[in-house]
C-alpha cells in the first residue's frame, strides 16, 4: 500500500468519509463472496467424480529432493529422507485453498489403491494449525499421512509459490515428476502408476 505524504494528509482533512465507507463496504462484500465460493465437501467430491477438476499435467524432473524436516500429526519429527527406498508423492496444500480441497478425495483414493506397492503420499499443510488439519481430514475421511508446516517451509524447500503443488520422489531421493494445480485420479494413474511398476 502506498504511503501518504504530509501534504496529502493535510489535503485529506475535512473531506467526506463517503469514499472510505464505500471501500469498506466493497471489501466486506468481497469477503462474504469468498466464503460462499469455497467449495463444500459434497461440491468438491461431485466435481471430482464428474471429471470437472482442471487437468494438471505432471512434468518430467531430475533433481535431488530437498532436505526437509517437519512434524506429523502425532507431533513426531519426520523427514523426506525417512522415505528413501520408497516412491513418495509430496503434496503441498492448505485448508483454505479451493483446488487443494477439490483434489483431496482424488489423492486419498489413489493413495489407498497403491499404498501396498511401496508408495507413500504425504500431504504437507502450509500455514494451517494442527486443529484445522485434523478437522479437515476428519470431514473428508482422509487416510493420507499429514504433516504440519506452519511456516510454509516445504514451499520454500521446493522453490514453489503455488498451492496445490506436488512432487514425486523416487526411491533414490530424486524428484521425477512435478506439477501445480489440482490433479485427477485418472492423471495420477497415467503418470505416476507406471513409475511405481518400474
Amino acid at each position: 500500500m502506498a504511503k501518504y505524504t504530509k501534504n496529502q494528509r493535510r489535503q485529506s482533512k475535512g473531506k467526506s468519509p463517503l469514499p472510505l465507507i464505500l471501500i469498506g463496504v466493497g471489501l466486506i462484500a468481497i469477503a462474504v463472496a469468498f466464503v460462499f465460493l469455497i467449495p463444500k465437501k459434497d461440491d468438491v467430491t461431485s466435481a471430482a467424480a464428474s471429471g470437472e477438476i482442471p487437468a494438471s499435467i505432471p512434468g518430467q524432473m531430475d533433481y535431488p529432493a530437498p532436505k526437509l524436516t517437519l512434524t506429523n500429526m502425532q507431533d513426531q519429527t519426520v523427514s523426506l529422507a525417512d522415505y528413501r527406498g520408497q516412491w513418495l508423492l509430496v503434496n503441498n496444500w492448505a485448508t483454505w485453498c479451493p483446488p487443494c480441497r477439490a483434489e483431496m478425495p482424488e489423492l486419498n483414493a489413489y493413495y489407498e489403491a497403491h499404498k501396498d506397492e511401496g508408495f507413500v503420499l504425504v500431504a504437507i499443510s502450509s500455514g494451517d494449525t494442527k486443529a484445522q488439519i485434523a478437522d479437515f481430514a476428519q470431514e473428508y475421511g482422509l487416510s493420507i499421512p499429514m504433516w504440519q508446516d506452519p511456516t510454509s517451509a516445504s514451499l520454500r524447500a521446493f522453490h514453489m509459490d503455488y498451492l496445490p503443488s506436488s512432487f514425486v520422489i523416487d526411491p533414490s531421493g530424486t524428484v521425477r515428476l512435478a506439477w501445480t494445480g489440482a490433479v485427477s485420479r485418472e492423471t495420477l494413474e497415467e503418470y505416476v502408476t507406471p513409475l511405481l511398476q518400474q
